[in-house]
């Protein structure tokens, strides 16, 4: 969501902006195609070998850094001024219920991974795979390779030659094997079970939580006064945005069969916005922005997704993917060096564009 001025604020009349109709309609289209233009190009590239890594994890990480700027400044902020517009009653002025329900988002998140940790963990147990001993193994070998040991490094599948008796990945006796699937991302290892199932959750979280935010920003730049520069800066917000969320989607560790789940990711990131404004152009003529009703569901759905991208980011990206990943901590300062600049330059660039909106 984005922030209003004050004076609309304090206005709680219904109005809406009648002029531009013809660039608002057009503007479905545009914010449709541009953030298409930010989320397909990972995936996409997830069979180039041709791609530098250097290109992808630029893509990858710029996208951690904008995720994290937006939870804290195109959410949480503007969520603690809807929730506190004194076109809401007293009672809503009585508590930060913006930080509260932030909070909760990051308790449920927290609450939700840890269930769904345990229900897997179980049912694989049941199939015979021992998670403790698979990650343990794997923190050995990838502990020895950052400390220059390449001997330990598990040797990566020739696909030109069977793994056992059987080529066919869906065989019992292969089935604990790292398949051929020309759809795993080339630039990484396969992943663990453990790690496939993590990654399945986070990205789903990571896109509710982004959908959610896209819907309301539709809805405000539908009937905003300030169209112009709003519909610029959403242009960049979209596309900027896009690349952290498209470049997990390419990594997603999918079966050739399932390849369509990361371009259905990606267009429904890219059609949320352009539905929230069509929504909007629909009903603007009975739409109150500064109403209590839109404060309201507006303030709690941004501390909400604001809370889930908060943990999505600072959790599954930065935790995960870069303090606690033995790959990244043994990688060469150079390296280390260029990840953190491209999450800095994500979230410095993300933060700038809430000066205009």
């Amino acid at each position: 969501m984005f922030r209003r001025d004050a004076d609309a604020d304090a206005d709680c009349s219904a109005s809406y902006a009648d002029t531009h109709f013809a660039v608002r309609v057009a503007s479905i289209f545009v914010i449709f195609a541009t953030t298409l233009l930010g989320t397909l190009p990972p995936i996409v590239w997830r069979k180039s070998k041709s791609i530098p890594r250097a290109l992808f994890d630029f893509a990858k990480y710029f996208g951690t850094g904008v995720i994290i700027a937006t939870a804290f400044v195109h959410l949480l902020a503007p969520a603690v001024e809807e929730l506190s517009s004194p076109c809401l009653s007293e009672k809503w002025h009585e508590y930060d219920y913006a930080f509260a329900l932030a909070m909760a988002a990051v308790l449920a998140m927290f609450f939700a991974e840890v269930a769904a940790y345990r229900i897997g963990t179980a049912r694989l147990l049941k199939l015979g795979v021992r998670i403790g001993e698979e990650r343990e193994e794997e923190r050995s070998r990838d502990e020895e390779a950052a400390l220059g040991k390449p001997e330990a490094v598990s040797k990566p599948v020739d696909c030109d030659e069977p793994a056992c008796a059987e080529p066919e990945c869906g065989d019992d006796d292969c089935a604990e094997l790292p398949c051929c699937d020309e759809d795993l991302d080339p630039l990484s290892q396969p992943p663990s079970n453990a790690e496939a199932a993590a990654q399945l959750i986070a990205i789903g979280v990571l896109e509710f939580g982004i959908v959610l935010h896209s819907i309301i920003i539709g809805l405000t730049l539908a009937v905003s006064d300030e169209f112009i520069v709003l519909f610029i800066v959403i242009v960049f917000h979209q596309m900027f945005e896009g690349p952290g969320l498209g470049s997990r989607l390419a990594t997603l560790p999918l079966p050739r069969s399932a390849g369509w789940i990361r371009y259905t990711g990606a267009v429904l990131y890219a059609a949320c916005t352009p539905v929230g404004i069509a929504v909007g152009l629909g009903i603007r003529e009975g739409f109150n922005g500064n109403g209590a009703v839109f404060n309201a569901v507006a303030g709690i759905l941004d501390s909400l997704s604001a809370g889930i991208l908060i943990y999505t980011g600072l959790v599954e990206l930065l935790a995960h993917e870069v303090l606690f990943n033995p790959r990244m901590m043994g990688a060469s300062t150079r390296q280390l060096a260029y990840v953190l600049g491209c999450i800095g330059l994500g979230a410095g660039m993300m933060a700038l564009l809430a000066r205009w909106a």
